[in-house]
């Protein structure tokens, strides 16, 4: 069985408070772009239900860290412990969403693992079950359950449709290759009620998110590495509607007018890709 994990992208993103369990309570949109991972999953040839393991391999993109802490492995070894008749699998990832973007491939790689194999194996999960095993693998996992347009609170994980569609424009994403450490992209944040909420701003029209959608890092993250600021300016000038980074970066984005043809010029290392919406 083979599915297409998909990436999304941050409208808006603002932190709202320090929680007393470390994380942070926000408020964004994740809006999901087709721009596709590869996951495929057959029955490992070994059939003692007591080998539990996981033949992992993958293509494409490189993958950081070691394999048994990716989360696709995760999430295999998360319904295991409740669901032990599980056979065993062989498991192929393609990527092609980078990773550390701000794009969510890893946490799509988790959460359509989860979903290909409640479906495989018959595990008969509800969306909120699949939902509570998905933020256990990460905060942004659960979205990719949903997989729609969503407003987020909370870790990112309390979802609630989002009523906006922009499959009438086209975007632009472009990748520098730069990795930010989430550690740094939080330093530089100071947490606060907006005197707007996200929610309210993506209802009116997009000519006015120019001034009013923020995401929260781009302060610390533009201050630290000016290439990525002028990565966005660059979008603008080019015609862009509105443009953002996504999630704590490095991936920033443009959103245009379909029939917008402008050549996009950037170095030959950045990563650039025109998507559609979902």
């Amino acid at each position: 069985m083979i599915v297409f994990p998909n990436c999304k992208i941050n409208l808006g993103l603002r932190i709202l408070s320090k929680r007393t369990d470390g994380y942070h309570d926000l408020e964004t949109v994740f809006y999901p772009l087709s721009f596709y991972d590869a996951l495929e999953v057959i029955p490992d040839e070994v059939k003692d239900l007591n080998a539990s393991r996981v033949l992992f391999s993958n293509s494409g993109l490189s993958i950081n860290g070691n394999t048994n802490d990716n989360l696709c492995i995760k999430a295999y070894n998360l319904l295991k412990k409740d669901f032990p008749q599980l056979a065993g699998i062989q498991m192929h990832l393609h990527k092609a969403i980078p990773s550390g973007a701000g794009l969510g491939g890893g946490s799509a790689d988790a959460a359509f693992t989860l979903k290909l194999l409640n479906e495989k194996f018959n595990l008969a999960l509800s969306t909120d079950q699949l939902i509570n095993y998905a933020l256990q693998l990460g905060s942004d996992c659960p979205f990719f359950i949903i997989n729609k347009p969503c407003f987020a609170t909370g870790r990112g994980e309390i979802l609630e449709p989002a009523t906006i569609d922009l499959s009438a424009y086209k975007f632009i994403i472009i990748n520098p290759g730069i990795h930010i450490s989430t550690t740094n992209a939080f330093s530089g944040i100071t947490p606060a009620l907006p005197a707007k909420s996200v929610k309210e701003i993506i209802q009116q029209p997009i000519e006015t998110w120019k001034n009013e959608l923020i995401n929260d890092f781009e302060k610390t993250i533009f201050s630290q590495h000016p290439e990525i600021a002028m990565i966005k300016k660059k979008l603008y000038d080019d015609g862009a509607l509105y443009s953002s980074m996504s999630g704590s970066g490095s991936t920033v984005y443009g959103i245009f007018e379909k029939d917008n043809d402008t050549k996009f010029h950037f170095p030959s290392n950045y990563f650039i890709k025109k998507l559609e919406a979902v």
